[in-house]
């Protein structure tokens, strides 16, 4: 069998050990204007003289909320450019003038008994509305043509 190896001499330590710093003490702090212990003494100055209280208040301007919105037939989550809450449109179908050339087509072709008023009972040919429901200001509008 083999012998073992030699111990190491005194001096020496194992690889990636590091001796403690000359002078460390772990109770004393690191920065000179800390004190000694934990949690760090704080000083409250409340209503002092020679102190006042600031407030800082940051307004933000709006962007151009509508640019990036496109209004189509379906509600749109956005933010109000009136009441700058955020909210998902309301919507109302509205004649315009797709219904009223469909319903002047109508007429054209012979229908005039009161099957060219169809297109007034069909969503899919009116315009729509978005209206904020929170303050009820109409946000958009989506034009069939």
């Amino acid at each position: 069998m083999a012998e073992k190896p030699p111990p190491y001499p005194e001096q020496a330590q194992a690889p990636g050990f590091y001796p403690p710093q000359q002078g460390y003490n772990p109770q004393q702090p690191a920065y000179p204007f800390q004190q000694p212990g934990y949690p760090p003494q704080t000083t409250q100055y409340g209503n002092q003289p020679g102190y006042t209280n600031t407030t800082t208040t940051i307004i933000q301007q709006p962007t151009a909320v509508l640019a990036t919105v496109s209004f189509r037939e379906s509600p749109v989550a956005m933010t109000c450019p009136n009441c700058r809450a955020s909210v998902v449109t309301g919507i109302n179908y509205v004649t315009g003038t797709l219904t009223w050339l469909a319903c002047l087509g109508l007429c054209v072709i012979g229908c005039d008994g009161g099957c060219c008023l169809i297109p007034f009972c069909l969503d899919s040919m009116k315009d729509v509305e978005h209206v904020c429901p929170s303050c009820g200001t109409q946000v958009g509008v989506y034009r069939r043509m």
